[in-house]
Order: C-alpha cells, then structure tokens, then sequence
C-alpha cells in the first residue's frame, strides 16, 4: 500500500476511518480483501508469496497497515514486512507493547511505515528514520515517506477524507449509508504535481 489517509477518533460514530491504495507489482501473487483462512477473525488482503498483509483488521478492533519507505540507498532486504501486518493482526498484545518490541528489531526489514491500532490506541514505527510515535485524534496520512509528511497526494487524500468525515459528522445514523465515491474518486486521482 503506497497511500493511506486515515481518520483517528475523529468522528462521532466511528472511531477509525481508513482509505488507500496498495501499489504493487503486477506479477506478485496478492488475495483481495477477505477472511484470512488460517485465522479468520482477520480480514484483509494477503500476500501470497510471503504469506504476510499491507493492510488488515482483526478481532478487538486492530488494525494494521504498512508501507514501505522509497530510498534508492537502502538495503531491500530482510524478513517480508508484510509479517509486521500478519503477526499483530494474529495477537492479543496492545498496539503500544507490541511496537516497543517491534522497535528493537525494526532495522532488520527493509525500510518500513507501520500503524498499528488496538481499539484505544494508534501507533507508528517507521525504521528509515526510525522513529515511534502515538497519534492523537485528527486525520493522518502515510505514503512511501514520513508520517504525515506534506507530499502532494497525501494532501490531497488527507483533504478529501477530512472533507468525508465532516459531511458525514452532521448527518444522523438513521440518514443511512454515506457515498463512497468521494473517496473512490481522490483514490483514483492520477494528478502528477510538478517536480519541484
């Protein structure tokens, strides 16, 4: 998953709303989102040379998203970083236990944006730089660089789910089901800003 807007107790009916898009070469062998068959309180999509996930929810409210981190430089190398997705997704520890141990070990994968959230709590570890942080209420965005950082198309989705969440915030539960294409449409926004 490349790009990734997410709104964080940010809404009064939801307490995670999630948008993104998974930019992957074509030939690698991917299952769409759906029950994991070895565990199928998580659903998500799945890597299937690896066995791992970009992105997923399972049992207790977690969530897990990671993408990786563009830099010609570092080494590609390592365990898959779909596993970082998997194995919380699969556990029962707190998003915040979980990432101080992941910590210690975060320079053996390729460079990597994780989220991790448990319900109560959203956390990020990135390893190229690393760094870790718990997020508070608001909208965030994560790309293939830092958390949050200003690049043009996380902007642009970071704006069109916040656009989202406060059309959505004034309308009652019985107005039923929201539209999506909002957010299908900035998903699908192929606007190439200029170099600079």
């Amino acid at each position: 998953m490349c790009l990734l807007a997410l709104g964080w107790m940010h809404h009064p009916r939801w307490r995670l709303v999630m948008t993104g898009n998974r930019d992957e070469f074509h030939a690698r062998p991917t299952a769409a989102l759906a029950p994991w068959q070895d565990e199928t309180s998580v659903i998500g999509g799945r890597d299937l040379r690896s066995g791992g996930g970009w992105a997923g929810v399972g049992a207790g409210g977690r969530m897990a998203v990671v993408t990786n981190v563009r830099d010609p430089l570092a080494a590609q190398t390592g365990p898959s970083r779909g596993a970082l997705v998997a194995d919380f997704l699969r556990g029962r520890e707190p998003a915040a236990v979980h990432i101080e141990r992941l910590a210690s070990v975060a320079g053996a994968y390729a460079p990597f944006n994780l989220l991790l959230a448990d319900g109560d709590r959203l956390e990020y570890l990135g390893n190229h730089p690393a760094e870790r942080q718990s997020l508070g209420p608001g909208v965030h965005g994560m790309s293939n660089g830092a958390l949050d950082a200003p690049w043009p198309k996380t902007r642009r989705l970071m704006a069109a789910l916040s656009a989202w969440l406060q059309e959505d915030g004034v309308r009652s539960p019985s107005q039923g089901e929201r539209d999506l294409t909002p957010l299908w449409n900035a998903l699908a926004d192929e606007h190439r800003p200029a170099d600079s």
